[in-house]
């Protein structure tokens, strides 16, 4: 009894083994499950060296390095174009399309020098990842609070003139993963001409081609970040946001409508650590004109 249960045990890693490469959707569970359980690892291991730092800009730096290498685990290619105007001098709102989990991924492909992020007010409870978040100076906003959102806003558009902030926002307000864009909400755009700083319009390409949860499929491929001309915001008042909001949702879904239809077929794929056939990265370093791959 004791060597059947011994041989069981053995042969349930080949068996998880034949499963993963055989089950596209025991292979997207495992996938997602591994991308999650890295953020809490990460979280969890490193809050403690942040917190020598307290809470600081800086710390996202440290938060950057731990989720570079997941698009090498994946073998998801990075295309950047347009990162030149990413190297503006002073503070700038950034704004961005918002898919899944992934935008994490590409977030951290180009997240320019003392930047973070605006995030919902309930990741801030979710244990070390929560902690994490805090340590690195993100941004958390009540989204169900119209009061208390507001006063973030103030607040964040006097600090990123104070400290020359940069600040990262989904103006969509939720994950699609649809075909065009939801429509934005007005936040990021108040507080960029609060603040009288430029907007960086970002889009991210759909991640169709290797990734649906609706499929349960999550496969190697390529994604493309394109960083759009910054919008001026100077001499603008509130009374200009919701024709400066429309203005900018219209490019970022002209970009993106144009990124949909473009074939990557073509495109040569890696093979990710976390499949058959693992393959190397190769590519430029960040902030050197269009990337492929960066070898971050």
């Amino acid at each position: 009894m004791d060597v059947l249960l011994l041989h069981g045990l053995l042969l349930l890693p080949l068996a998880a083994l034949l499963l993963y490469r055989c089950s596209p959707p025991f292979q997207y569970l495992l996938k997602v499950a591994f991308f999650n359980c890295w953020i809490v690892a990460m979280a969890t291991l490193l809050s403690p060296f942040a917190a020598f730092r307290g809470r600081s800009v800086e710390n996202m730096k440290i938060l950057r390095a731990a989720l570079l290498p997941l698009k090498r685990f994946y073998g998801i290619r990075m295309r950047v174009s347009g990162s030149e105007r990413l190297r503006l001098p002073g503070p700038f709102v950034i704004v961005c399309n918002h898919q899944a989990s992934l935008d994490l991924m590409g977030m951290v492909e180009i997240i320019p020098e003392r930047c973070v992020p605006i995030a919902k007010r309930e990741l801030l409870y979710l244990g070390t990842v929560g902690w994490a978040c805090w340590l690195s100076g993100i941004i958390f906003i009540d989204r169900h609070r119209r009061d208390t959102a507001i006063e973030v806003i103030s607040h964040t558009a006097s600090t990123m003139q104070r400290e020359n902030l940069r600040v990262w926002v989904f103006p969509e307000g939720t994950r699609n993963p649809g075909r065009s864009m939801l429509p934005f909400k007005r936040g990021a755009f108040h507080l960029a001409v609060q603040a009288q700083v430029p907007i960086v319009p970002i889009v991210i390409s759909p991640y169709w081609d290797f990734f649906s949860p609706k499929e349960k499929r999550f496969t190697s491929g390529t994604c493309t970040i394109r960083i759009l001309p910054s919008v001026d915001t100077r001499g603008l008042s509130p009374k200009d946001v919701p024709k400066l909001t429309e203005s900018v949702r219209q490019a970022m879904a002209e970009a993106l409508a144009e990124m949909s239809t473009s074939d990557h077929r073509d495109q040569d794929k890696e093979q990710p650590l976390l499949g058959p056939g693992a393959g190397g990265d190769r590519g430029s370093p960040r902030g050197q004109g269009d990337t492929a791959g960066s070898s971050n």
